[in-house]
Parts: structure tokens; sequence; C-alpha cells
């Protein structure tokens, strides 16, 4: 029997759910990791200008939401610090989609929004004060749907080190950053899944533990990561 979205909760209101919890089903670590001269800027900035053939691996979860889909985009801003290095936050616990979760800067597209990485500029402003002066956006990766009924465009960009960010307290309880080269080794790509109600839903983490703090990087975020893996494979 088929089921209908409002019948299929999202994972983090299933009872007792945590992702933390749910076995790691298999780890990528027999798939080559992206080496650091793809890395740098001057790489990223020609594989933006010149890409690759290639398929996004992840492009959809199992849909929980009745409500009509919503256009978003999120930044994936990459930090110029000796080391490359991904801005990500966490949402604060209140908010009612994604709360508590890690999650790269962005939101909801306006009507006035000329792109979807002016949406994502003006989002990550207002979330973590990133000023768009200090941006300079590559390209997008591949659409990402998500069960809550968002159609994300992840708009990948370079981010200046000496930026000063600001985030907004009702939105971001923390902001911090992993290193790219982590994030692009599938050696640190976990496979999970879980049914629950007779529906199998299947997503990667990438747990992050960066000395002080451990992060649990799973969920849509962890599938635009591996798309952007994917993306820097091809070819």
């Amino acid at each position: 029997m088929a089921t209908s979205p409002e019948s299929v909760p999202p994972l983090s209101r299933l009872p007792d759910f945590d992702p933390r919890a749910v076995p790691v089903l298999g780890v990528d670590a027999h798939l080559p990791a992206v080496s650091a001269q793809q890395q740098t800027p001057h790489a990223l900035r020609q594989r933006f200008r010149e890409p690759p053939v290639w398929t996004p691996e992840v492009s959809s979860e199992k849909r929980f939401s009745s409500r009509a889909p919503a256009h978003a985009s999120v930044l994936v801003p990459i930090v110029l610090r000796e080391q490359p290095m991904v801005l990500l936050t966490e949402r604060t616990a209140h908010l009612s989609t994604h709360s508590g979760q890690v999650a790269f800067p962005g939101g909801r597209a306006d009507p006035e929004d000329a792109s979807p990485a002016a949406t994502a500029l003006r989002e990550a402003e207002e979330e973590v004060g990133l000023e768009s002066r200090f941006v300079e956006v590559l390209g997008t990766l591949p659409i990402y749907r998500t069960g809550s009924s968002f159609i994300i465009t992840p708009v990948v960009a370079l981010v200046q080190p000496d930026c000063v960010l600001q985030p907004n307290p009702y939105e971001v309880a923390e902001i911090f950053e992993v290193p790219l080269a982590f994030l692009l080794n599938p050696a640190h790509h976990q496979r999970h899944a879980v049914e629950w109600e007779g529906v199998r839903r299947e997503w990667f983490s990438m747990p992050y533990h960066d000395g002080r703090a451990s992060h649990f990087i799973w969920g849509a975020t962890a599938g635009m990561l591996r798309n952007f893996y994917r993306f820097m494979q091809a070819g």
C-alpha cells in the first residue's frame, strides 16, 4: 500500500530517534579521496568553470510533508584558510524544520531574489552575518529535494578568512568549520538505513570531532556533500 506524505513522519520526530544510534551499514573507504591539488582555489574555480559530465548520487528524500514544495538555497562556504575549511551551522532546537541539525547557511527563496545564488547570499548574511563582499560564488550543485518539501539549490563559494561573522541567535546555536579534505574523503562517509512503518530511509553521515566538540553531519547536508564529492571526482 502506498504511503501518503503526511503519514510518513520526519526521522527527527520519530519516537526516541537518534541518528547517532543507528548502526553503520558501511563506510566507503574503498573510494578515492579528492586530492589536495584539486582543493586549491584555482582548481575549484576551474572545476566550476568547466564542469565534468556527472550524475548526482543523492537527489531526493522520501517526502514526509504534504505542504506545497518551496524553493530554497544554501551556501556551501569554503573558507580560504591554510587548509580550506567548510563553514557549517548547528540550528537552534526550537525551529520548525531541521531543528538542532547541522546545516549550511541558507533558507527559502524570496520573490525579490534574482537567482539561487542571491538567495544563498542573503540567507547567509541573515543567519551568520557573512557579508557578500567576502564571498566569491563558484557555481551550483544539482537540486536536492528534502523530505520536508524544500527544493534546495546548493551554491558553492569561496570565502575570505578575514570575514567577521555574527550568528543570528534565533536560528543558529553554533558556527563551526570542518576541513574540506575531511568531507571530500569517502573514508568518512558512513551509510545508514532505518525502516519505520514500512518505509525505508537511507542516508549518509559524516561525524566530525574538532578536538573540542563532536558534530554529527547527516541527512540533507551530508547528501549534498556527497554530491560535491562525486562532482569533484567525476571526469
